[in-house]
């Protein structure tokens, strides 16, 4: 029986093991923590199978400029992180020209095809269904234009992939969504992506099907990770030394750290977003995005979630809650909120690639090392799939999805 430990117990991680699992794999899944308590918790619990497109960064200079000077809730940029993130940042805007990002999002909407498809597997044999709305979530929209623009979009999506959404005057919104105060000037409802009520509980669903199928979950250091003796991989856990053929790397935003000491250079971008909890105050029916103003508002099993868009900040860097704090204020003005259920915020940090495409491929120089990480703002969506994809790799099946482009060599440097 072949064997691998699984590093990283987020929602990649641990599907990444179940499907190594299920194909007779010997699989052990380490972490710090539980399953699921770390980027995998902190986000809008949206199953995104409209995301077709990766999120590109913007080439209009007054939007940099905003950005650059804070005036942007989407995304917030800290000076001082700028020498980190300067190097992936311009690769990031290299790829994000029209020409590249053409043909990057018609490789990346290959893996969000199958992403709910693969969700669905394990959610029926998690027995996770009661966790799960599959009547899709709203973009409310406050400027006339914005929303013509983000019709037209959407309408190219629905031509070029079958995405479906419909239209939704202020009336309908407010007919859908009593409580809403301020209806703008309309929303767009993707009817198809699905609603998690918990992501974190919706993560540890899967990873104690991972446990039942055979797998074991252990705590321990990732760092800990070398090469053993025998040619294969060695990790010091809690229990003590423990050692398998091979080793994936699924540690998120923590994954390049770990790979420079077996030389490898991933270059990151780092997006840190936040959330709260809000309990006591009115709930909406759907997962509600205010674009304008940079969150989601979403109905969780613990309150109303707010999580935020993106913060330029170095890792291990103080927490600055400003995005969240301009949120709350706007989100009090569309709904009575409630009060806040966490006594301070928390945050997790997004890992995404310069080119919006996710690592998942063998290391190039380390037999039996592999490589699962960089999914961007849409790790919770992607997981099942790119997880089965891997699995395919290390079981020398036929991938589902051609893996070429996911290749950790189009990095000539690492």
């Amino acid at each position: 029986m072949k064997s691998v430990i699984v590093l990283g117990a987020g929602i990649v991680g641990v599907a990444t093991a179940a499907h190594l699992q299920q194909r007779g794999w010997s699989v052990v899944l380490l972490d710090r923590k539980e399953p699921g308590r770390e980027t995998s918790y902190v986000n809008a619990g949206i199953i995104q199978s409209e995301a077709l497109c990766p999120y590109a960064m913007p080439h209009d200079w007054r939007e940099i400029g905003n950005i650059a000077l804070g005036r942007s809730n989407k995304v917030r940029c800290h000076l001082a992180a700028l020498p980190r993130h300067l190097g992936p940042l311009l690769g990031y805007w290299w790829h994000s020209f029209p020409e590249r990002y053409k043909r990057i999002s018609e490789t990346y909407a290959q893996i969000i095809a199958c992403a709910a498809r693969e969700h669905e597997v394990l959610i029926r044999q998690s027995n996770a269904g009661n966790l799960v709305r599959r009547d899709g979530f709203r973009i409310l929209y406050r400027q006339q234009s914005v929303l013509e623009s983000a019709v037209a979009a959407a309408e190219s999506l629905r031509q070029a992939y079958g995405a479906k959404f419909s239209l939704m005057s202020p009336s309908d919104l407010k007919k859908a969504e009593p409580a809403l105060a301020d209806a703008g000037v309309g929303a767009l409802h993707w009817v198809e992506p699905w609603a998690v009520l918990d992501p974190g509980a919706l993560v540890s669903a899967y990873a104690n099907l991972f446990t039942r199928l055979g797998g074991r979950i252990i705590r321990g250091d990732a760092q800990s990770l070398v090469k053993s003796g025998s040619g294969g991989w060695s990790i010091v856990a809690e229990d003590g030394p423990m050692e398998a053929e091979a080793a994936v790397v699924a540690l998120g935003p923590w994954s390049p750290d770990l790979l420079k000491r077996f030389g490898y250079r991933f270059p990151m971008v780092y997006k840190r977003g936040y959330y709260r909890h809000y309990v006591g105050g009115s709930r909406l029916d759907l997962p509600l995005c205010d674009p304008a103003n940079g969150y989601v508002l979403a109905p969780m099993a613990k309150g109303a979630r707010i999580t935020t868009g993106a913060e330029l900040a170095a890792p291990g860097a103080k927490a600055d809650f400003s995005q969240l704090v301009h949120a709350e204020q706007v989100a009090h003005k569309l709904i009575m909120l409630g009060r806040p259920l966490e006594p301070e915020p928390g945050f997790g940090t997004r890992p995404c690639m310069p080119d919006m495409l996710p690592v998942v491929s063998a290391a190039p120089r380390h037999r039996g090392l592999w490589l699962h990480f960089g999914h961007g703002h849409q790790g919770f969506t992607l997981g099942p799939a790119t997880g089965r994809m891997l699995a395919e790799l290390m079981n020398d099946e036929v991938s589902m999805i051609n893996p070429l482009p996911y290749r950790a060599e189009r990095y000539r440097h690492i």
